[in-house]
């Protein structure tokens, strides 16, 4: 699309000259970090803050340093680090991910940042792509950091580069809070040229970097002062908006409470202004530290205020503890995304507006269609030779994970990025009855997996671990990582040898097996279980879609010879459908051909030879 030049005031009232350029809000993000003159940025993918980083790699490598992290904590802490250089960084991640990161921010809260110091976490309200749905806000209170949150992508550039500022001027980390719906929308944005502040050269103070007890004490009450200065910057700030609306605020006739105001953050302000656009809004800027006297102002002019927020009470508690009363919770739902829909229901159950018409029911029930893996996908012959063997088997984060799940159901527990092996150590050390196998993903072993390999090895734990390589970060969309031997930029790059490595932790059996050959797989998996100590499996196959789609010849089955045994139908491979003819009651299967990559599993696990190669 051709840019568009027009002139554009910010809403931090600054005029430019500047294109508009279709982003989403991940992209206007990186956009905006850029025009402030970041110059490291770090991350590891997670849906929904993966484009971020992902969108780096368009901009000047001589610009701004830009790489894939093993883990979050990596990432902070290589942005902290330019940090201590003087230099604006930027690290991102998803709500999970500040979880391995907290341990950095919560030190460097009391550090302060000496570069601009910007945290982008982008939470998953739904969880559309998590395994949970945590508020970030509640994170930036606890670690005493302010927290902004755009509304939209426009938003979203505007408070990155406002971050930055911020984060020079009060000597803080600051996160920027996206939200999936924030992060995954493309709208027209006006964007800027870069500015980049010379460098503050290195901190250089180790009275003030070096968090031993005798400073964090001298250190924790600056926290507490940057705070009260903070929550004044939040009240005054032009971010911080008052919306009078299109009406007086008034409540239908008949309904009690007067004229009523909406505070809210986010994303949650274009839901109030199209669910109610009558009514008067304060929009904050953040949620923490809390606006306090912005709030005071606004709510002396309204006899009812409603606060409306995603996910947790985060607002209205404070708010309740200046002494205000407030409404939240009760009217709009403390899980999932919130919508114009919901919205609607809960300012009808206030007496704000008339309930919504009844939506009658879709005369055709949609056809329910649960994820699985995609054909051909090396993971499929992994877990059906796993559960083949009756193990217990601990999962990990990945694609991997849909093996919890029919058809395959070799999957017994999945908790968090790189719990699988020390899950996997606590069952065998309580006495599993079965063999106990951990299954992780190459990506996920190098962000959180080698500390309980080595706690493995040390504590002499009789488990199998199952290193699933497909030579890439398949999840998230197929970025790099150290074991892929690129870059984000695909420059080369040195990949990491798994079975040396686990060599070098001290585990002796080691072996490195094609999933694709699923007798050699089911028999090296039944060897290793019967090992006693820890021992490795590393089932190495590229994934079929990233860099690169792999097609190779496709399978057909020929149907004289199918007995509808449904042996092929337990890979889950969604190119295997029913066929319309039977087999003593049963149906038999066929293969699309357009769709079949020609791994060839179905072939090897059919028990009459029936499924051959495609012939002209």
């Amino acid at each position: 699309m051709t840019a568009e030049t027009l002139e554009a005031v910010s809403r931090t009232g600054r005029t430019t000259i500047a294109e508009a350029l279709p982003l989403t809000g991940n992209e206007a993000i990186t956009r905006g970090a850029w025009e402030a003159g970041v110059r490291v940025a770090a991350a590891y993918p997670g849906t929904p803050s993966t484009e971020i980083l992902e969108s780096f790699a368009d901009y000047d490598p001589a610009e701004v340093t830009a790489q894939w992290s093993v883990n979050e904590k990596v990432a902070l802490d290589t942005a902290i680090g330019a940090s201590f250089a003087g230099v604006r960084a930027l690290a991102a991640m998803k709500h999970v991910g500040l979880n391995v990161a907290s341990d950095s921010l919560m030190s460097m809260s009391y550090i302060g940042a000496h570069g601009g110091l910007v945290i982008v976490v982008c939470d998953d309200p739904g969880i559309h792509s998590s395994q949970n749905e945590q508020d970030t806000r509640l994170f930036a209170k606890l670690a005493g950091v302010p927290i902004l949150e755009p509304a939209d992508a426009q938003e979203a550039l505007e408070y990155t580069k406002v971050a930055f500022a911020l984060s020079e001027e009060f000597e803080t980390p600051v996160i920027l809070r996206g939200t999936t719906r924030l992060s995954h929308t493309r709208s027209v944005v006006r964007v800027g040229a870069r500015t980049v502040p010379p460098s503050r050269g290195f901190v250089g103070d180790h009275t003030r970097t070096v968090t031993i007890p005798a400073n964090a004490r001298r250190l924790h009450p600056k926290v507490i002062a940057r705070e009260a200065a903070l929550a004044r910057w939040f009240s005054e700030t032009p971010l911080t908006l008052r919306d009078d609306g299109d009406g007086d605020g008034s409540t239908p006739e008949g309904a009690a409470g007067g004229r009523c105001g909406i505070v809210t953050t986010g994303i949650g302000y274009l839901y109030v202004k199209e669910a109610a656009p009558h009514l008067p809004v304060l929009k904050l800027a953040g949620s923490y530290p809390l606006a306090a006297e912005a709030i005071r102002a606004f709510a002396a002019t309204v006899d009812r205020l409603i606060v409306v927020e995603e996910l947790e009470p985060a607002l209205e508690e404070a708010i309740r503890g200046l002494g205000l009363p407030c409404e939240g919770k009760s009217l709009f739902p403390r899980l999932g995304e919130l919508s114009v829909e919901l919205l609607r229901e809960g300012l009808a159950k206030a007496g704000l507006m008339a309930p919504p018409a009844p939506v009658p029911p879709a005369a055709i029930a949609p056809m329910a269609r649960p994820p699985v893996l995609c054909s051909g996908c090396p993971h499929t012959a992994s877990f059906l030779a796993l559960r083949s063997i009756g193990a217990h088997v601990a999962g990990d984060i990945g694609c991997y994970t849909l093996a919890a799940i029919d058809p395959l159901r070799s999957m017994d527990t999945c908790v968090c990025m790189g719990a699988s092996i020390g899950n996997a150590i606590g069952m065998a050390k309580a006495g599993a009855e079965k063999p106990v196998v951990a299954t992780i993903g190459d990506s996920t072993f190098l962000h959180s997996g080698i500390p309980p390999l080595i706690d493995a090895v040390y504590n002499k734990a009789d488990i199998t671990v199952v290193i699933l390589d497909n030579h890439i970060t398949a999840m998230t969309g197929g970025q790099d990582h150290p074991g892929t031997g690129r870059t984000l930029r695909g420059e080369p790059a040195p990949r990491v040898d798994y079975a040396a490595l686990c060599r070098a932790v001290g585990i002796d059996w080691v072996r490195v097996v094609d999933p694709y050959d699923v007798g050699r797989l089911m028999q090296t998996l039944r060897e290793a279980t019967a090992y006693r100590g820890v021992s490795v499996v590393i089932a190495e196959r590229p994934c079929v879609l990233d860099p690169v789609k792999i097609k190779g010849a496709p399978l057909m089955v020929r149907p004289e010879g199918c007995i509808a045994c449904q042996a092929c139908m337990n890979l889950g491979c969604p190119s295997i459908t029913w066929s319309g003819e039977l087999f003593e009651g049963r149906h038999k299967v066929a293969i699309d051909a357009t769709t079949c990559i020609g791994c060839t599993l179905c072939a090897q696990v059919c028990t009459t030879d029936c499924i051959q190669p495609v012939t002209a």
